[in-house]
């Protein structure tokens, strides 16, 4: 069975049936449970939709990279301490644990396979000091827990956190691949799959959530992929080798997150407390229909990934000029955004 292994267009065809079928068990199985968390927050729906497809994806996900061949170490330990996260955020899907207790569950689950795997964000190589990679350990540490909680925090419409997660997963393959990093392209392809699987039963109307066991587990693997991503340019980049443009991808993800969190301190509202105040809401109040919603985030990831790419393929003034419209356009929706009222 280690010696097992099919090839990737196969994987990825029942990586989608698998997570298809699974989601449509658990759906079927839980769609009469009454879940709803006993909380006081504002939400977009106060339907009793079942928060468990992240189950199914984390599942069909798991399986199907086996089927590619024998993971190594770095994807083994990254699965099973995923599989955790998912497994922390099924429980509290269903008992609503409070934050600090998951806050401290991700930093534990997080800092385990950076430390082991030696893995990190090499920010002291960038600025110029040595400590003995501290600093990176903990810019690293905290990057990806902020990339779990702001696909948390994307997880808030019906579709969004599958749309922009799935485009932060093909751009990583097409890059990687692009690259020649191949066991990161067969990865993101096989995340965006799996997740595409689910958006079957999560596209508006949606029949299925992904909960925060998905929003998590999607997170955490988006997170450590961008790390293990190795960024070695072989010709002139205005990217030295020490900064990821990788990390790049994530923009939407830290748009909706300073969106939000700048919004709720203003307000003396506890970021941590959910609310109709993210990007999408705001969104859907100068009535925007949800599909308006979706299709808007994926052109504006589409539009950051050309700039991005053009950044990272060419050189000297088209390279920087891309780049510099990048952080014109991120500075721009930040404070078009901010001045759209909350959803009431």
């Amino acid at each position: 069975m280690n010696d097992f292994q099919m090839p990737l267009f196969q994987a990825l065809a029942v990586a989608f049936i698998l997570s298809i079928l699974l989601n449509y068990i658990i759906y079927k199985f839980s769609k009469n449970i009454n879940f709803q968390k006993q909380e006081k927050e504002k939400r977009l729906s106060t339907q009793l939709i079942p928060p468990f497809g992240g189950i199914a994806c984390s599942l069909a996900f798991l399986i199907s990279t086996r089927l590619i061949g024998k993971a190594d170490d770095n994807f083994f330990l990254i699965g099973t301490f995923a599989v955790i996260l998912s497994i922390l955020g099924v429980i509290d899907d269903i008992y609503n644990l409070r934050w600090y207790v998951k806050l401290f569950f991700q930093i534990i689950l997080v800092i385990y396979p950076l430390f082991t795997l030696k893995l990190f964000i090499n920010l002291e190589s960038l600025i110029g000091i040595d400590l003995n990679n501290n600093l990176n350990f903990s810019v690293s540490t905290f990057w990806i827990i902020f990339i779990i909680n702001s696909i948390n925090f994307l997880d808030n419409m019906d579709g969004l956190a599958v749309v922009v997660a799935g485009s932060i997963c093909l751009q990583i393959a097409f890059v990687s691949n692009y690259l020649n990093q191949y066991k990161l392209t067969d990865i993101s392809l096989l995340l965006f799959i799996t997740i595409i699987g689910f958006f079957i039963f999560n596209f508006p109307p949606a029949k299925l959530y992904l909960g925060d066991s998905g929003s998590l587990f999607i997170g955490y693997c988006l997170g450590f992929v961008s790390i293990l991503f190795n960024w070695t340019p072989s010709h002139q980049t205005i990217y030295p080798s020490a900064l990821n443009p990788v990390l790049l991808f994530f923009i939407i993800p830290l748009l909706d997150f300073l969106v939000v969190t700048t919004h709720r301190i203003n307000e003396g509202i506890s970021p941590t407390t959910g609310g109709t105040d993210h990007i999408s809401h705001r969104l859907l109040h100068i009535n925007f229909t949800e599909k308006k919603v979706l299709l808007s985030f994926l052109l504006f990831s589409f539009l950051c990934f050309v700039l991005i790419l053009i950044s990272i393929i060419t050189k000297g003034f088209l390279a920087y000029f891309a780049l510099i419209l990048l952080i014109s356009l991120f500075i721009f929706t930040f404070l078009k955004v901010k001045k759209l009222d909350v959803l009431s």
